[in-house]
């Protein structure tokens, strides 16, 4: 318990980091919307660029995480979460200042360039610093109660958005972006790295140099596919995680712009949606899972996740169907009459 409270400013930095990006959330379809396809509900062109954005992250994410991950190892985790969380302010400035289509392009561009460098590397130097900071076995506990301060500072994000209007909404989160940066750099300590140095070695063959060479610090897809080889461990977990965000990104990059169009959903009910799911996510991850995962074992509850990710993904397969719809507003009207 006194290293959970001992890591009080990393979960502050990453509830005000997550705070500032979430805020934009329920409101980047209507931006989208209104840059792309002004006055209208349906935008072919939103959904594409959307799909073409994720497709340049995660290849660019591909390359450049491993090298974020191996220089964090050389400079120290602090130095190295100051790089998302300083180039995360900027496209939240330029729509902040204005969301007409030039500007939203370039919005669109610096975006998707900052965000091949930064997408997910703010999460996974946090749980690179707990790592470096808390024994083994309690770290599941610590990464739930982790992901529990994500979950709301979600939560209070969307909660935020649904009384700002756009235009504040993104200055609000511009402002926000650069506390957590100041407040990072201020109050967080540099990562203790010997104690992850010491229960593990290096999972490359390359260890890390304080000389500076790029190539040298960049992992080969060589050293990839050996790490994955020599541990089975790894690589399952590689494969869970690719196959839960491919699902994930598919589902999210359609699913606000299908509610737009068929349902003519504005930030105020895309942020109600966002908080309701958020909830969950809070009560399960700061009160249930700490509680459970001591008792369980991180594999069981890795299963349990899976199977209500599972679950979840099937749900939102036939919830839109017009026969499920249907059903639904005959209930609901059997009951009222």
């Amino acid at each position: 318990m006194v290293k959970v409270f001992g890591l009080s400013h990393l979960f502050m930095t990453l509830f005000l980091h997550c705070f500032a990006n979430f805020m934009v959330v329920p409101a980047i379809t209507d931006v989208t919307m209104a840059a792309l396809c002004p006055g209208k509900d349906e935008c072919s062109l939103a959904i594409y660029l959307t799909g073409a954005q994720q497709v340049i992250i995660g290849l660019g994410s591909l390359v450049v995480m491993p090298l974020v991950g191996n220089l964090s190892d050389i400079y120290g985790r602090k130095v190295m979460l100051t790089l998302p969380i300083t180039l995360s302010v900027f496209p939240l400035v330029i729509l902040a200042y204005s969301r007409t289509k030039y500007y939203f392009y370039a919005y669109y561009v610096l975006k998707t360039l900052i965000a091949m460098a930064t997408e997910g590397s703010a999460q996974f130097l946090a749980l690179a610093y707990v790592a470096d900071n808390v024994p083994e076995g309690k770290r599941a506990a610590v990464f739930g109660i982790m992901s529990g301060f994500a979950s709301s500072s979600f939560v209070l994000g969307n909660f935020s958005t649904r009384f700002l209007s756009t235009s504040a909404t993104f200055q609000v989160a511009a402002a926000m972006s650069v506390v957590s940066l100041v407040y990072m750099r201020v109050f967080l300590p540099e990562s203790n790295m010997r104690i992850g140095i010491c229960e593990t070695d290096c999972l490359l063959e390359k260890s890390p140099s304080k000389k500076w060479n790029l190539y040298n610090n960049l992992p080969s897809i060589n050293d990839t596919i050996c790490l994955l080889r020599t541990s089975p461990t790894f690589s399952k977990a590689a494969a869970v995680a690719f196959f839960i965000n491919v699902a994930d990104v598919g589902l999210y990059a359609s699913l606000m712009y299908y509610l737009k169009a068929q349902f003519h959903f504005n930030k105020e009910q895309f942020a109600d949606l966002m908080i309701i799911s958020g909830i969950a996510g809070v009560v399960s991850q700061l009160i249930i899972m700490p509680i459970i995962t001591p008792l369980m074992g991180e594999e069981k509850m890795l299963s349990v996740g899976l199977f209500f990710t599972a679950t979840h993904m099937i749900l939102y397969s036939v919830a839109w169907a017009p026969w499920v719809r249907n059903n639904i507003w005959n209930r609901i009207f059997k009951i009222v009459d």
